[in-house]
């Protein structure tokens, strides 16, 4: 989905087209029953979860209380009525674990929120998280090491759009994020280890 089409506010943090597509594809939903989206914002990956996979039950976590508001006009907007928004800062609790789960945002919480991130995540579920902090990826990296994960997969995504210059055209780029994605360690991975 072009970002161009969800609703924006000032200062409301969005992951963009290119990232969206990776971390969606690297979730793999095409699997899940539940997925969690940790640091929402605007909702771009809830939203476009939701419209690929409309029988996924999405749970939207955000603390802002101006991106609540943005989140809950980009649902209505898209009539994606299957999302459920929570308004809390993460690690919240919760009494459900889910397939796949998102953290485009932690509020300065990283490694609690990866903790609790993989104890609700099910046997072979998967995490995926942006940051755009080289700082905070590296801590990720370093903290998901000492998990009981595999796949532990990392990408820098530097993208450049086209734009116009004078009688030419350039690729004006955008600032690099980058990728972490993981899975859980099944069960059967965990009984065979012990």
């Amino acid at each position: 989905m072009k970002d161009e089409l969800f609703l924006r506010g000032h200062r409301i943090p969005m992951t963009k087209e290119a990232v969206r597509a990776l971390a969606l594809e690297r979730l793999e939903l095409e699997k899940a029953r539940r997925f969690i989206d940790v640091g929402a914002g605007t909702g771009s990956v809830s939203i476009e979860a939701a419209l690929r996979y409309p029988a996924l039950d999405i749970l939207a976590i955000e603390r802002k209380e101006d991106a609540l508001l943005l989140l809950a006009e980009n649902v209505q907007h898209f009539g994606c009525h299957r999302i459920r928004i929570q308004s809390g800062i993460a690690p919240i609790p919760l009494d459900s674990t889910a397939e796949a789960i998102f953290i485009g945002g932690t509020g300065g919480h990283l490694t609690e929120i990866i903790d609790w991130a993989l104890l609700h995540l099910n046997s072979g579920g998967r995490l995926v998280m942006t940051f755009i902090l080289l700082e905070n990826f590296t801590q990720a990296l370093s903290h998901l090491k000492s998990c009981r994960v595999t796949a532990l997969d990392g990408r820098e995504i530097q993208v450049g759009e086209l734009t116009a210059l004078g009688q030419g055209h350039y690729f004006k780029p955008n600032n690099p994020t980058y990728l972490l994605s993981c899975q859980k360690e099944s069960e059967q991975k965990e009984q065979d280890n012990a």
